[in-house]
């Protein structure tokens, strides 16, 4: 089993596609590192041998930001966004759409389950 940067690659998958469960890889830097490596894209993830690995880790980790310290730099630039108090940092802290999205309908995921605000009562007819 192929185990890199701490995420266990499935087995039967391709290898660039096995990499893309790694956060911060996508198809088209797998493609890249599977490229400068010299391994081919479509061999299995089982059928890599060690050499390989290693080879896959030595390029990451010499090119790529991935996993742990990619979360962590992102979480500082939102940090850093809240501090400065801008825009985009107040609609973190509010917990709402960052890029422009309409809020009166739709944005349930940024805001969470709905919750219901009783209406106005109305006054008794005359």
């Amino acid at each position: 089993m192929a185990r890199i940067a701490g995420i266990d690659l499935p087995k039967q998958k391709k290898a660039y596609i096995g990499l893309t469960y790694i956060y911060g890889i996508g198809q088209t830097s797998a493609k890249l590192i599977l490229e400068k490596s010299g391994i081919d894209p479509n061999k299995k993830v089982q059928e890599l041998t060690e050499e390989e690995v290693a080879k896959i880790r030595s390029v990451m980790t010499s090119d790529f930001k991935v996993e742990g310290s990619l979360r962590s730099e992102v979480q500082q630039n939102i940090k850093r966004l809240m501090d400065i108090g801008c825009y985009r940092g107040l609609r973190h802290r509010r917990g709402l759409p960052v890029r422009g999205q309409r809020t009166r309908t739709n944005s349930r995921t940024r805001k969470g389950k709905k919750r219901t605000v009783a209406g106005k009562k109305k006054a008794p007819g005359k």
